[in-house]
């Protein structure tokens, strides 16, 4: 049985490709001017490069970033769209789901999502209430919101900074639900005080960045009336939320550069810790009382 032979060498004193020796290499590499055969160069503004100097000069050139940090990804918004995925299929989950599954899976049965339940033992409520809605209207509305603020908000502050907007706006929604005066009978569920939470970042970044903002404010003031005017709406998740979601986009647009990443998650950080403690307070007032 014959075996493949091995390319001959080329001969000796004649330039050669470090990464294929067999082959003749008359052109050189701009960069390091060793010799580069045509399957391994890269055209350059002068001359060619070998790929070698080009994966060295990738490695060495910083990512763009949008004005606030986020880093430039032809306006995609993954978070964005998984987090209205999680919403939708949770919601239809409620209906496939037999009742004795859905009892032991308390996040995909909203009825038993209420904020002011901490008496019972579910301290996390105040996060997965976001991703629960009570009807195809709540759910169609909060997902269009969403959706539209997202594609504005995430390009510029990037996949983690949007998540981290999202859900420490969605704990201070439930901060809003639990120690401002609750009208009885409401169900404070879904994601409208995450994306109140949005709607406040909103109006800040675009304060921050010199865009026209009374628009946004008209927006923030007749979803606010809504929740004053309109039956079983809470109005004070809503507050939370905004106020929550203004005060962390402030803090993550205050600064930029490299050298900013840390502080500006530090201070997210602060955000939700205070939040946290918020309610931390509020579950041990309902426990006792």
């Amino acid at each position: 049985m014959s075996t493949p032979e091995s390319p001959a060498p080329a001969p000796a004193g004649v330039p050669v490709c470090p990464r294929h020796p067999d082959r003749e290499s008359w052109v050189r590499c701009q960069r390091c001017e060793r010799p580069v055969c045509p399957s391994c160069q890269r055209p350059a503004a002068v001359g060619v490069q070998c790929v070698d100097c080009v994966a060295e000069g990738a490695r060495t050139i910083r990512a763009p970033r949008t004005t606030l940090g986020g880093a430039v990804r032809s306006r995609e918004t993954l978070v964005t769209k998984v987090v209205i995925g999680l919403c939708v299929a949770l919601y239809l989950a409620g209906f496939v789901l037999p009742p004795e599954v859905s009892a032991y899976l308390p996040l995909v049965n909203a009825e038993s999502y209420y904020i002011t339940s901490f008496a019972a033992g579910n301290y996390w409520q105040p996060l997965t209430s976001a991703f629960l809605h009570a009807s195809p209207l709540h759910l169609i509305f909060n997902m269009y919101a969403l959706w539209v603020t997202g594609q504005y908000l995430e390009p510029l502050l990037g996949r983690a900074r949007f998540l981290a907007l999202y859900l420490v706006s969605a704990l201070g929604g439930a901060v809003g639900a639990t120690l401002l005066p609750m009208t009885a009978g409401v169900t404070t569920v879904g994601a409208s005080g995450a994306v109140f939470g949005l709607f406040g970042a909103l109006f800040v970044v675009n304060r921050r960045l010199g865009r026209q903002s009374n628009q946004v404010l008209v927006l923030i003031a007749i979803n606010l009336a809504l929740g004053f005017f309109v039956p079983n709406i809470s109005w004070q998740g809503h507050v939370g939320g905004l106020v929550t979601g203004a005060v962390t986009a402030a803090l993550l647009s205050r600064r930029r550069g490299p050298a900013a990443a840390a502080a500006q998650w530090s201070a997210v950080g602060a955000v939700a810790v205070v939040v946290l403690g918020l309610l931390a307070f509020a579950a041990a007032r309902m426990t006792v009382g």
